[in-house]
């Protein structure tokens, strides 16, 4: 069941006659930077097979993104961390191709682009998507979508289970579909992108194991300010603060796990759950951050402060 693809799989898919999405357009990896992924809305519905949701962190940013270059909200979009990323288009004289989600400096062939907003990408030009500014995760959206092929009815890479196309690399090349007309979705002369959390807010819902943990920690649970830690990625965002002390000993057998699920590991420490987590885990569950704050999740770099609230 693992569709990890070796390291030329991705290039091989767009080698002769347009690959998956049989147009002939597609877009090469000139700097792949340090983690992006394929994305789209997930993997929704195989939890009890043991298959995560995958998808992008920042749903309401990739949906933009898509909507800005004219494609439906669903479609594929590159997720970058961080560093960014540089793509050349080919296969049609021109690309429609938006950057959004974390703040960056957008360049095509070294000349300022626009951020934010669709970008006419002449073929065999070079789209440079630099560092974040502020944010940490940003998203390129591609007129037409990227086409990759589904798993499981999505194109989203799986960082735990390995579903999905792998990690990009320098040299990879994607498929995209339709023209790419480059219309744009959206005649708005200035969207209103959310901007990356100053402090990180988590609407907190108790339980199922929150008997576990004393009063004390439950107070502090709620009432001390806790830091994103460098160690979080897409499965889970780490914190770090005091410690959370159990009112029991011994483990859990292992139960369903759900998206925002926090969970307490022997440090103390909370761990949020993002979209690549685990669907069973033995380490108690605090309580379930409510799924609409997770975008911000997405965006908070680390050293962010992070305060859980009740929901």
């Amino acid at each position: 069941m693992n569709r990890r693809a070796g390291e030329g799989e991705v290039a091989g898919r767009a080698a002769g006659g347009g690959g998956v999405g049989g147009t002939g357009r597609r877009i090469e990896v000139v700097r792949a930077g340090a983690l992006t992924t394929v994305q789209d809305a997930g993997r929704r519905g195989w939890a009890h097979l043991g298959v995560p949701r995958a998808g992008a962190l920042d749903g309401p940013a990739r949906i933009l993104a898509n909507r800005l270059a004219g494609n439906p909200p669903d479609a594929a979009v590159l997720e970058t961390t961080l560093t960014g990323c540089a793509v050349r288009p080919a296969g049609a004289p021109y690309t429609v191709v938006v950057v959004g989600g974390a703040v960056c400096r957008v360049t095509v062939d070294g000349r300022p682009a626009a951020w934010g907003a669709p970008v006419r990408v002449p073929e065999g030009s070079v789209l440079e998507a630099g560092p974040a500014l502020r944010g940490l995760r940003g998203y390129l959206a591609f007129g037409g979508g990227l086409v990759s092929e589904r798993v499981l009815g999505s194109r989203s890479a799986d960082l735990l289970s390995g579903l999905g196309p792998p990690v990009l690399r320098d040299g990879d090349v994607l498929p995209l579909g339709g023209d790419g007309g480059g219309r744009g979705g959206c005649p708005a002369d200035a969207v209103p992108w959310p901007g990356a959390p100053a402090e990180l807010v988590l609407p907190l819902w108790p339980g199922p194991r929150h008997a576990w943990f004393t009063p004390a920690a439950l107070h502090t649970l709620t009432t001390a300010v806790y830091r994103v830690s460098a160690q979080s990625n897409r499965i889970g965002l780490r914190t770090e603060g005091p410690p959370l002390e159990r009112s029991r000993s011994g483990e859990l057998p292992s139960e369903g796990m759900v998206l925002g699920a926090v969970q307490v590991p022997p440090d103390g420490r909370p761990v949020v759950f993002l979209n690549d987590h685990p669907t069973t885990g033995g380490y108690p569950v605090v309580g379930v951050v409510a799924a609409s704050a997770l975008p911000a999740a997405a965006q908070a770099v680390p050293g962010t402060p992070v305060r859980f609230v009740a929901a």
